[in-house]
């Protein structure tokens, strides 16, 4: 049974990331083989750190493995899918921010133009 991520904690050994995501180690220490966006940290003793953002990775892998039953090589292909498509949407609300302050700019040029015209005439 899957357990719930602590929000207090930085970093989970593979025992705790494996009763969050209720798989064994080995299955975690072959995923982080197959899908390279699982990067955990090493210790000196040589021991796993899992961050947030991977505990969170390999929820998402489990789910396209077990729930929507992707095959490995196509839970590769849909993480890739959804960051670029996730990257895309970052780029677009960047782009629209940046439409939005010229926008304005140029509203208060043309304020400032109109002021202008209305002084000298």
């Amino acid at each position: 049974m899957d357990a719930e991520m602590p929000l207090s904690k930085s970093y989970f050994r593979i025992s705790e990331v494996s009763k969050i995501l209720g798989v064994k180690p080995y299955v975690i220490r072959f995923w982080e083989s197959e899908f390279k966006t699982v990067r955990p940290i090493r210790t000196k003793a040589d021991q796993r750190l899992y961050r947030k953002q991977d505990v969170q990775e390999l929820l998402n892998i489990k789910n396209l493995l077990y729930e929507e039953l992707f095959t490995i090589k196509g839970a590769k292909k849909q993480l890739l899918a959804r960051k670029q498509t996730h990257t895309l949407q970052i780029s677009e609300s960047i782009i629209r921010q940046k439409l939005e302050a010229m926008k304005d700019g140029l509203l208060q040029i043309q304020e400032l133009l109109k002021s202008g015209h209305n002084k000298a005439g």
